[in-house]
């Protein structure tokens, strides 16, 4: 898998992300990424059996702020940290998977991202593909 194309973007006390894709799903598959690069270094994560999502949501805005609490959700439940995404849709169908492992003593913990949020949400569409946005709260 390519290294998703993200980046971070300032917003006071807690942290904007961006995530890049030729495809809609790219970009939010790039968004989770960013945000549990927030939390870990990724390149450490061995990613293990995949854990599935499935969600009904007919705003694109508002899939994204799904998918990424789905995440955040699953991975405290778990108490593990996911390292790898891949999502599709058809209407307001979404499904995903996640691979990620358990926390261990050995991966260096950053800074814990409570949820994504509506602040500063969009999901466009450019010239050059996708971008999925928003601040999630740390």
């Amino acid at each position: 898998m390519d290294t998703p194309v993200y980046h971070y973007f300032d917003h006071g006390a807690d942290i904007g992300i961006a995530g890049y894709g030729e495809t809609l799903e790219r970009a939010f598959e790039a968004a989770a990424y960013a945000m549990f690069s927030i939390m870990v270094d990724l390149d450490a994560v061995k990613p293990a059996s995949p854990v599935d999502f499935v969600f009904e949501e007919s705003d694109v805005e508002l899939a994204l702020v799904t998918w990424l609490n789905h995440l955040l959700t699953e991975a405290h439940t778990r108490a593990c940290v996911f390292a790898r995404f891949a999502l599709r849709h058809e209407n307001t169908r979404w499904s995903g998977q996640a691979w990620g492992e358990p926390w261990r003593d050995s991966l260096e913990r950053g800074v814990e991202v409570k949820g994504a949020t509506f602040t500063q949400l969009s999901v466009t569409h450019t010239e050059h593909g996708w971008e999925a946005r928003c601040v999630v709260d740390v």
